[in-house]
């Protein structure tokens, strides 16, 4: 038998626009949800610039801290291109946003509960110039977490999103630079 060496790998991209984008992908919760919260940032290129084409997903815990999101919150719907489990009414805790042409996103949500201590949002980015998605988290407070704990203030610094007023919380993500936000690797 041959052994033959594996092919190498292609970047990640820029077609993300045209298929995995879903309607309502931003709106975790059901619209009535007052105590959703807003999380919006920026993906910036290694140069500091804008990535216009990228793709953010979100999952996380409900408010209770339970991890099993609406049954069918990640079936398609063939016409629309909607997911079938999307209902307006259930919690699904999965989010999926393009960036906009100047680099933002913008996704509503509930604040996480636990399992831990720390709530954050897991990230996950899909951009161009990627050969593997990259997975990070959004705190949205510091505290006794065994992640942060682990960096140095400056490090634990892109991990921390922003509290800004009307319960919306600012996380950037840098893809590389100086403040790179931190990568986690899951392999």
């Amino acid at each position: 038998m041959t052994h033959l060496p594996p092919t190498p790998s292609h970047t990640v991209g820029p077609f993300y626009g045209y298929a995995l984008p879903f309607p309502g992908g931003g709106d975790i919760p059901p619209r009535e949800r007052s105590d959703a919260i807003t999380l919006h940032g920026y993906v910036y290129d290694g140069a500091g610039e804008p990535v216009p084409d990228a793709i953010v997903e979100f999952w996380q815990a409900g408010p209770d801290g339970s991890l099993d999101g609406a049954p069918g919150s990640m079936r398609r719907d063939p016409v629309t291109g909607g997911f079938l489990g999307r209902d307006g009414v259930r919690f699904t805790g999965f989010g999926r946003v393009p960036t906009d042409a100047d680099g933002h996103y913008t996704v509503r949500t509930l604040p996480p509960g636990a399992p831990s201590p720390v709530p954050y949002i897991s990230v996950c980015v899909f951009a161009r110039g990627l050969t593997h998605h990259l997975f990070t988290r959004a705190y949205l407070a510091e505290g006794p977490d065994a992640l942060l704990a682990s960096l140095s203030p400056g490090r634990r610094a892109t991990l921390i999103a922003r509290p800004e007023p009307h319960r919306t919380h600012r996380f950037d993500i840098r893809l590389q630079g100086e403040e790179e936000t931190v990568f986690l690797d899951f392999a």
